[in-house]
C-alpha cells in the first residue's frame, strides 16, 4: 500500500512540505485547508478543504483514508485543531507530527513586552502607545474593541471581522514586507507601538527589524502550549526524516501514542 501522508496546512511549511511529498513517487499527500483564505495559493498532490467535525471526524477520516501520518504544519497560534490532531491521531493510532518554525527572540535595542494573550496585549496598550499598528491576524480583534481612546492600524489578508475598534485603518495586503515597507508604513502612520503574534519565520520578521530601528516598544503574544507530550520539528527537512523513519516501519509495528509511551 502506498504510504499516505495527510498535512495539516495552510503555512509556507506546508507548501514546502507538500511539493517535497509530492515529488515521492508512490507517495499520496493530501493537504487540508481550514477555508478561511478564499484565494489559497497553489498546492501539490491532494487538497481538501473545510473542517472535519472536531477530533472524532478527524480520526474517522484518517481511518477511511488510510493514513499512515499526520504533520500538523498549521499557525502556531491554531491550538484548537492541533489539540484535536493529537486526540484524533491517538484515537487513530497514527503517529502525529507537529511542524512549527522556531519563534523570535529578542536582540539588542529590541523594546519588547510578552504577553500571554490578545486581551492582556490590549490591557498594556495605553500605557505604551496612542497610534497602534496591530499585526495579529483578522480574527481575534474583539479584545482590543473596547480601547476607544487609540487609534489603529490594522493589516491582513482579508477583511477583519468585527467588532473592531473604533479608530481603525484596514490595510489589506499579503507579504513578505521588506524592512523599508515597514519603516515607511510605521512613518506614515505615525505609529508608537506594534502589537504581533509570535509567529516566528522570516517572511513577517521585517516589522520587527522597523521597530527596532525607530525605538518602537513591540507586545508580543507568546504562543500557545502544545499538547502534552508533543515536541514540535522546526523545519521541512527535520520532519522528512523523521516520517522517512516512520514509514519505514514494519507493517505490523503497532504505533504508541505519547500518552501510551510515558505511562509504560
Amino acid at each position: 500500500m502506498s504510504p499516505h501522508v495527510l498535512i495539516l496546512g495552510g503555512t509556507t511549511e506546508a507548501r514546502r512540505l507538500a511539493a517535497a511529498l509530492a515529488a515521492r513517487p508512490g507517495t499520496r499527500v493530501t493537504t487540508s485547508l481550514a477555508g478561511r483564505v478564499t484565494r489559497p495559493g497553489a498546492l501539490e498532490g491532494e487538497v481538501r478543504v473545510g473542517g472535519f467535525g472536531g477530533p472524532d471526524g478527524l480520526a474517522a477520516w484518517i481511518r477511511g483514508e488510510r493514513v499512515h501520518a499526520v504533520v500538523d504544519a498549521t499557525h502556531p497560534f491554531a491550538a484548537t485543531i492541533t489539540a484535536n490532531a493529537a486526540t484524533a491521531t491517538a484515537a487513530a493510532r497514527v503517529p502525529l507530527l507537529v511542524l512549527r518554525r522556531p519563534g523570535w527572540r529578542p536582540g539588542p535595542g529590541d523594546h519588547w513586552h510578552p504577553v500571554p494573550s490578545l486581551e492582556a496585549a490590549a490591557a498594556l496598550l495605553p500605557g505604551l502607545g496612542r497610534r497602534v499598528f496591530l499585526t495579529t491576524g483578522r480574527l481575534g480583534l474583539a479584545a482590543f474593541a473596547g480601547l476607544t481612546g487609540l487609534s489603529f492600524v490594522v493589516r491582513s489578508v482579508e477583511p477583519p471581522e468585527p467588532p473592531l475598534p473604533p479608530h481603525t485603518d484596514v490595510l489589506l495586503a499579503r507579504g513578505p514586507f521588506t524592512v523599508a515597507d515597514e519603516t515607511a508604513l510605521l512613518r506614515e502612520h505615525r505609529v508608537d507601538v506594534l502589537v504581533t503574534k509570535d509567529s516566528g519565520g522570516a517572511a513577517t520578521s521585517a516589522k520587527l527589524t522597523a521597530a527596532r530601528d525607530l525605538g518602537l516598544p513591540v507586545v508580543v503574544v507568546r504562543r500557545p502550549s502544545l499538547p502534552e507530550g508533543i515536541s514540535p520539528l522546526p523545519d521541512v527537512a527535520a520532519v522528512l526524516d523523521r516520517l522517512d523513519e516512520i514509514l519505514a516501519r514494519p507493517a505490523g509495528r503497532a504505533y504508541r501514542s505519547p500518552g501510551e509511551r510515558r505511562s509504560r
